[in-house]
């Protein structure tokens, strides 16, 4: 297991061109949704929404929005990282309240935490709520990215998009668009990258033993 798990994860590279007949399988479609539920966020708050796209109309006015990008429409399957713009007492409660229902605990037992919660956030400005629940997104994108190495499909990870242009297509409104990742299967014979080597630093580089 060690060995596939770095066998994928050089594998994998930020595909240019899709195969746009083929598709993720249903059931590979659910562990990639699956990877996302389970990635950690701060407190667990998961101040998230995952879009994932599919309808070929809307995916082709996200392209326009994207810089005309062709993985936009061309991938399997297409994920909207969006995050949370605010976070408040309310939110905070409903998760207090789903731990307790999980758990089976009483909610009042869980008040210092949630107090503690309300503390740090309320500390923040609404600019460093926007910066830190959009950090989350990146997580996921990491538990993403990986889940689908190990699957052997491949994955895009783009910044080039107006989020303004996107949240107005998705219609988000509470959420805002982030990052963007697209699944599917390389066009090997179309894309350049396919037969390149992954070009890394050394460990001796970039890892630090102290």
């Amino acid at each position: 297991m060690r060995e596939t798990i770095v066998k994928q994860l050089n594998w994998r590279y930020a595909t240019k061109a899709y195969d746009t007949g083929r598709k993720i399988p249903a059931d590979d479609l659910q562990v990639l949704e699956d990877a996302l539920i389970a990635t950690p966020s701060s407190f667990g708050l998961q101040p998230l929404k995952f879009v994932v796209v599919t309808d070929p109309e809307v995916r082709q006015r996200l392209r326009a929005a994207a810089w005309n990008q062709p993985q936009v429409t061309d991938a399997s399957h297409l994920v909207v990282f969006a995050y949370k713009k605010t976070l408040t007492d309310s939110d905070i409660d409903r998760f207090v309240e789903h731990i307790a229902e999980v758990r089976n605990q009483d909610p009042s037992a869980l008040t210092d935490y949630a107090n503690m919660m309300k503390g740090a956030v309320s500390a923040k400005s609404a600019s460093d709520i926007e910066t830190w629940n959009s950090r989350q997104a990146y997580i996921a994108l990491g538990f993403l990215l990986e889940t689908a190495a190990i699957l052997g499909i491949d994955a895009t990870p783009m910044e080039g998009f107006d989020p303004m242009k996107f949240d107005e297509i998705l219609g988000l409104k509470d959420y805002s668009s982030v990052v963007v990742c697209a699944l599917g299967y390389r066009d090997e014979a179309n894309d350049y990258l396919a037969g390149l080597p992954k070009v890394r630093f050394s460990k001796q580089d970039l890892i630090v033993r102290v």
